[in-house]
């Protein structure tokens, strides 16, 4: 996405013009304009100049974002700056000018005419020198506001008329009827009908044509500084990107500007000072305050080997850093890219008030017309018609149509961001809140994701030294947490100086490990997949059985088919896990745990950690087909932390990363919790229901406003209650309305998204969960993966160990059973492979295939 700042605007109305004019433009895929930031949005292979120039031909001013966001060394200090309040300090100034003529001019209109105050003796009947005063004043401050005048005349000719072609045409209407009647009484003065003088200076509304610009710039001043306040946290995180870093080369100290850090720079770090850039500690042990990151006060210990992140503090310890990431791949700066480009984004419900906006301003323009038409039609005098035109004219608020949606949407993004929580686009902040069924992945999202052995059962003929050093060979090839395990406890026993090497590694995803070992074939993983291989006996399948109801995984191990044994490995839950499911469950969400371990070692975690809807046996390509069985059941947010977790968190409607997990993940996901913090999945989702909530009540407000504004500034109300509405009140209801919907956007800085309850009375849940059908889906589309080879040519052992190896060397082939007896070998896929790889293999093995069946 490449950002835009965008000048000129001042209500929905030119945000959806720009928004129109700029996806007309070829190549634009998208195009999301925000008028909180006055920036812009666009995605697609569109020439930036051409976007610029629809811009401009559409009546306002853009230019591209210097940098990317995220470039410490000068695009973050260039995007704060951006973010700061420009227009308040000049609205200012506009507003003092204004209010001192506009003083004055009420105290001769009002002050004078209606409670007697004293005025200068030549202005003693001459009736025509008051008025000349006002028109004089009036004038001044209009001029004091041309903004108003030049930006709502321009749009008017642009036939996109906005808020300030109202302001501008209730003003100027205001004065053109006053400086009419003004010249109309020269006349009955130089006849000497006084009576007819003082009717006329009952029709002067140069008070109004000076007090309606006045007003509505107080409150674009109150508007402008509490959507100041709305970008505070945005503000906030830039100003924590270090400016400068000191690195140390050939041997010397040097201070750097930040963006003269290259990756693999060695960093020093004294107590007190920011990390500059993300590295890793190469000397010294040091305690780390990442609330930054995460939201969280409490320092983290590091040590040597262990990761340290741009923005955090060094809080004790003398460090030194080798960089790893700098400029914009820093994990601060993605944090800062992620909450910028949410602002950057709608949210759905937005579209309602962008759809009002687009037809708002002319609609009102038609509706002032008709209502002075049909108030001259009924016999009422002409200043009277006029002044109930002008009052529809500016009490009407396209402004707080526009900013209802777009407020609330940042204020909740900044929440999310001081606690760790961070939404990619306001669309995920709004749909989270919708949630309604909640698929948690197992390892390292519900537990801590470190495994550690518990249990190391050799058979008969082998020495527990024996299996872990075979266990090792074939499990150091492998990155899964399990295998670390392993690694971690031969370590511990001193097994690993034992270890061989092992050859044609091949990782079965779901299934195991397999290898070859001095010629043999060298197997581990679970027990469905080592049946296949040797034959175990009932005892034994017990023992696994066993393991498994203790929440512990057995991780079996054979050798050219003889059983070398069982090594059980068991990965706690965290400790907010429980509490986190509670949470959700009080919330009235369904949660559902999904695994590949088999169902009792999945029932065994699932029952500490409180959930009683649980999908085991589950490979990595089957949990995007669970999410979206699901989906036909609620709207399903997917929680999870590796890469094989990506495609079902795309596949959500909510995908929700653990910050600690891959970049794969963190990438697909709608949502990263950077605390790695289970309990930060139902704080995220109730941040996104008293967002939802507090946009809801803007957008009442916005339309009630005008609903019952509008009408009563027409004078509808008067037969019925007598109540009317001078157009002064006019414009300052309308001066009011965008700082009362901005005004309660901000008290969503007061939610503490983790203070949603883990206890007391649960939401009703409308229905259960049918996952029975889901269970038989995966399992029967596991037993589609299956195919059976029928062979000719195989002889003896040795031409089934040929056609073995060959077969489960094949990319997506999990494992192959073959017989020379039966003349077949059966083929367990983890992805589609076609029946003419398949045959080509077995045939360049200098065997002759006969048919293959599904």
């Amino acid at each position: 996405m490449k950002q835009y700042t965008v000048t000129g605007m001042s209500c929905a109305a030119c945000q959806t013009r720009v928004e129109k004019a700029v996806g007309a433009v070829e190549g634009v895929t998208s195009c999301s304009v925000s008028l909180l930031t006055n920036s812009m949005g666009v995605e697609g292979s569109a020439d930036p100049n051409k976007i610029i120039k629809a811009v401009i031909d559409a009546g306002y001013g853009a230019e591209l974002k210097s940098g990317s966001l995220g470039d410490a060394g000068g695009a973050l200090n260039g995007d704060e700056a951006a973010l700061e309040d420009k227009e308040s300090p000049k609205l200012k100034k506009r507003l003092i000018a204004s209010l001192f003529f506009l003083i004055v001019l009420m105290y001769f209109s009002m002050g004078h005419m209606m409670w007697g105050f004293p005025i200068p003796k030549w202005f003693d009947n001459n009736h025509v020198a008051m008025g000349l005063v006002q028109l004089i004043l009036s004038a001044i401050v209009m001029i004091i506001n041309q903004r108003f005048f030049i930006s709502g005349f321009k749009s008017l000719l642009h036939r996109a008329p906005n808020m300030d072609t109202l302001v501008a045409m209730g003003s100027s209407v205001s004065f053109a009827w006053s400086t009419y009647v003004l010249f109309a009484m020269t006349g009955t003065q130089v006849k000497g009908d006084e009576a007819a003088v003082m009717t006329y200076m009952m029709d002067f509304y140069f008070e109004s044509a000076a007090m309606i610009p006045a007003l509505i710039t107080l409150g674009k001043l109150l508007e402008a500084r509490s959507k100041g306040k709305t970008t505070d946290a945005l503000k906030g995180l830039m100003k924590l990107a270090p400016k400068t870093a000191v690195v140390e080369r050939d041997g010397i100290e040097k201070t750097v500007a930040i963006s003269e850090v290259n990756a693999g720079d060695i960093l020093i770090v004294r107590p007190g000072e920011s990390i500059p850039v993300d590295a890793t500690v190469i000397e010294g042990t040091t305690a780390v305050d990442e609330a930054a990151l995460t939201g969280e006060s409490i320092p983290v210990d590091k040590a040597v080997g262990d990761r340290v992140f741009a923005a955090t503090v060094n809080t004790s310890g003398f460090i030194k850093c080798e960089a790893n990431r700098v400029g914009e791949d820093t994990t601060f700066a993605q944090i800062i890219k992620m909450v910028s480009d949410a602002a950057a984004t709608k949210a759905p419900i937005a579209k309602i008030a962008d759809r009002v906006s687009g037809i708002f301003v002319p609609t009102v323009v038609a509706i002032a017309f008709i209502t002075t038409l049909i108030w001259l039609f009924v016999g009422s005098e002409p200043g009277y018609a006029l002044a109930r035109g002008i009052s529809v004219l500016v009490i009407s608020c396209p402004c707080a149509l526009g900013l209802a949606t777009p407020v609330a949407i940042m204020v909740g993004n900044g929440v999310g961001a001081r606690n760790g929580i961070l939404f990619k686009t306001a669309s995920a902040l709004e749909e989270a809140g919708k949630t309604q069924i909640a698929v948690l992945d197992k390892t390292g999202t519900i537990t801590e994701g470190n495994p550690k052995v518990t249990d190391v059962i050799p058979a008969t003929d082998v020495d527990e030294k024996e299996l872990i050093s075979y266990a090792v060979a074939l499990e150091k090839k492998s990155e899964h947490p399990l295998s670390k395990a392993v690694i971690n406890y031969a370590d511990e026993v001193e097994a690993l100086a034992k270890v061989k090497e092992v050859s044609d590694f091949n990782a079965l995803p779901g299934n195991g490990l397999r290898g070859t070992l001095d010629g043999r074939d060298l197997v581990g993983g679970n027990l469905s997949f080592i049946s296949n291989v040797v034959k175990l006996e009932r005892d034994l399948e017990n023992r696994v059985f066993a393991l498994a109801n203790e929440g512990k995984t057995p991780l079996l191990f054979a050798l050219d088919g003889r059983f070398l044994g069982i090594i059980a490995v068991a990965d706690t839950i965290k400790e907010s896990s429980k509490d986190a499911v509670k949470r959700l469950e009080h919330m009235g969400i369904q949660v559902v745990m999904l695994t590949g371990d088999n169902e009792r070692t999945a029932g065994a975690i699932a029952g500490q950690a409180g959930i009683s809807n649980v999908i085991a046996g589950v490979l990595p390509e089957d949990k995007e087909t669970v999410v979206r069985l699901l989906s036909n059941q609620g709207k399903v947010a997917m929680v999870g932390d590796g890469i094989n977790d990506a495609p079902a968190l795309t596949r959500a409607d909510i995908g929700i990363a653990i910050g600690a997990g891959a970049d794969v993940a963190i990438d697909a996901a709608d949502v990263v919790l950077m605390n790695s913090d289970l309990a930060d999945v139902p704080a995220a989702i109730y941040l996104s229901k008293k967002t939802l909530t507090n946009i809801h009540e803007n957008l009442f407000w916005a339309f009630i406003y005008n609903i019952i504004g509008i009408p009563l500034a027409a004078g509808v109300f008067i037969k019925l209650f007598g109540l009317t509405l001078n157009p002064m009140f006019g414009a300052a209801a309308m001066s009011l309305s965008s700082f009362c919907v901005v005004s309660n956007a901000l008290r969503l800085n007061f939610v503490k998204p983790r203070s949603v309850k883990a206890y007391g009375k649960k939401a009703n849940i409308s229905k259960a969960l049918v996952l029975d059908d889901i269970r038989k889906a995966i399992k029967k589309g596991n037993e589609n993966m299956k195919k059976t080879i029928y062979v000719e040519g195989m002889m003896c052992g040795h031409c089934e160990a040929r056609v073995k190896k060959a077969l489960e060397a094949v990319k997506g082939v999990n494992s192959a059973e073959v017989s020379h007896e039966a003349g077949t070998a059966v083929v367990e896929l983890s992805a589609e492979v076609s029946e003419e790889v398949l045959k080509k293999t077995v045939e360049d093995a200098d065997y002759t295939v006969k048919v293959i069946e599904s």
